[in-house]
């Protein structure tokens, strides 16, 4: 039991590093929670702040899913009589929430997309990505984020069911997926109220 909540409490303060707020407040000097959006996300960073800044959190988001995994497999491969895939899912689902509501800049955070995309990419590179090519085809064609965002949120439990192969750890993996699309479609709430009134925001892709 100890090693379960001391992967949720390693993953959560992973997520709760928000670079987003941190890379904003560095290269343009302020919060970038303050401007366009007010999300401490990629796609807001790159609104209000640029290419390069909005690339770096990308990436660092995305890192923060993948470290939290590795730090469980770690503990899995240290501790005996542990559920590695439990381990896995815990981390995963601990690093999410840290990210949403961290607790280094007051619990608000990011809506988790890049960071689950690490995640998916560790639990199993297969589905992690059939998510990230159906994100992007839909984000180019509508222009918007969210809408690709959610639809692979959707699209992952429904994969878990047909997919079984590729699994870091192999397990049952159909109520974390579950969980992930459900704290993704919570975040994403407020995007999906605008994509129904069609008043949702576009990106450009020229700029």
């Amino acid at each position: 039991m100890l090693a379960y909540i001391c992967i949720g409490i390693i993953a959560y303060l992973i997520g709760s590093v928000n670079f987003s707020v941190i890379i904003s407040k560095r290269v343009a000097g302020f919060d970038v929670r303050e401007k366009g959006s007010g999300n401490a996300g990629t796609t807001n960073m790159l609104r209000s702040v640029g290419k390069g800044a909005a690339a770096i959190t990308l990436i660092c988001d995305i890192l923060k899913g993948v470290v939290a995994i590795g730090i469980a497999m770690l503990l899995g491969s240290i501790i005996p009589n542990v559920d590695k895939a439990l381990l896995v899912q815990i981390a995963g689902i601990f690093v999410i929430i840290g990210h949403t509501f961290p607790v280094f800049f007051k619990f608000k955070g990011g809506k988790g997309i890049a960071t689950s995309l690490g995640i998916l990419l560790m639990i199993n590179w297969q589905i992690g990505l059939i998510c990230l090519v159906f994100a992007l085809v839909l984000m180019t064609l509508t222009r918007m984020v969210s809408l690709g965002s959610v639809a692979a949120a959707i699209l992952y439990p429904v994969l878990t069911l047909f997919i079984t192969e590729h699994y870091l750890v192999p397990g049952s993996y159909l109520i974390f997926s579950i969980i992930v699309a459900v704290i993704v479609l919570f975040n994403h709430r407020s995007n999906i109220k605008r994509i129904l009134t069609g008043t949702e925001n576009k990106i450009s892709f020229k700029k």
